[in-house]
């Protein structure tokens, strides 16, 4: 975006935040769990940066051609500012709290409603290509998990920081119906392509993918890594993509000699890299910048970012499967 000499200009504040997300991240997914390693992580990364920015700025500040002159900084109070962290402060205390254990096992029970898709549930299999003989058919049961959703919890957040900032809870609900009805058509477009990853897991498309890419032999390591961020860029979560994908790259990586926890772990990583090309993503960015309606250009923008890093992650998890071997 900037070229590479303003690039190394701002490599330091680059350097701190990539670390100090990393190295938190990987210590307590090593020793205390998987639930909580990017929360912890972005917090400790966004204090780093804070305080290496009251010592160091970069030579030059790099500005948007034709954004206006930047007014000399107002002095706030300490309550002022505060105030202005509590949004983000009660939406990480929250997301904390819902990613423990405890919390979320406490909330979810008496708290979920089931229901049994007629004429899909218990009705379609796996074959013995993908799954081991004697596999029980699929579940296909909507779930919905009233409190222990990462949803209820942001929900929650939100509406305490709109009462922290002085919004009446009419004002509330008026925002709220305000922003559904702009993200109207984002919304559709979103629950489609959640859809379409259900269909492609009941209709053995993703079966049939992954057969397709068993037979790249020694080159799986890095085309698996792309099926993950296959499924992170249709779905628009990692989550869907491991449900997806998850037991097929196990499955796989067993009939060629690959370790299967490298390939289960591949298809997250690929998946991160997906992100910034998935509809949701896409739609958050172009919220928060008010530059709604240009979801087409971010996209065609970022692809080409995305697709790379998917690909040099690829490259890593096959120099990895080659010396595991």
């Amino acid at each position: 975006m900037a070229g590479f000499r303003a690039m190394i200009e701002v490599w330091p504040a680059a350097l701190v935040a990539g670390a100090f997300f990393a190295v938190p991240q990987f210590l307590i997914a090593r020793f205390d769990g998987p639930w909580l390693a990017d929360i912890v992580a972005s917090v400790c990364s966004i204090a780093a940066t804070v305080i290496l920015l009251k010592f160091w700025r970069p030579r030059t500040i790099w500005k948007l051609e034709d954004a206006p002159p930047v007014a000399a900084a107002p002095v706030h109070s300490r309550f002022e500012l505060v105030r202005a962290w509590a949004p983000w402060l009660l939406l990480t205390a929250f997301i904390f709290a819902w990613g423990l254990p405890r919390v979320r096992n406490f909330l979810s029970d008496g708290a979920r409603s089931e229901w049994p898709v007629r004429y899909l549930n218990d009705r379609v299999a796996r074959g013995i290509e993908v799954a081991p003989a004697g596999t029980p058919p699929e579940k296909a049961v909507y779930k919905v998990e009233w409190l222990s959703a990462t949803g209820t919890g942001i929900l929650l957040a939100g509406v305490c920081a709109g009462v922290l900032m002085g919004y009446r809870p009419r004002e509330l609900a008026r925002l709220y119906l305000g922003t559904v009805h702009r993200l109207r058509f984002s919304l559709w477009t979103i629950a489609a392509m959640l859809s379409l990853g259900y269909v492609t897991r009941y209709s053995g498309t993703d079966a049939t993918l992954g057969l397709a890419l068993a037979r790249t032999g020694s080159l799986y390591p890095f085309f698996g890594t792309l099926l993950g961020w296959l499924g992170v860029a249709l779905t628009g979560s990692d989550t869907a993509s491991n449900v997806l994908f998850g037991s097929l790259q196990t499955i796989t990586a067993k009939q060629l000699g690959i370790n299967p926890v490298l390939m289960a772990a591949a298809n997250s990583s690929g998946g991160v890299m997906g992100k910034m090309v998935d509809a949701q993503s896409i739609v958050v960015a172009s919220t928060a910048t008010n530059w709604y309606g240009h979801e087409g250009q971010i996209l065609r923008y970022v692809f080409f970012h995305s697709l790379a890093l998917a690909a040099l992650m690829g490259a890593m998890v096959s120099l990895q499967a080659l010396g595991g071997r």
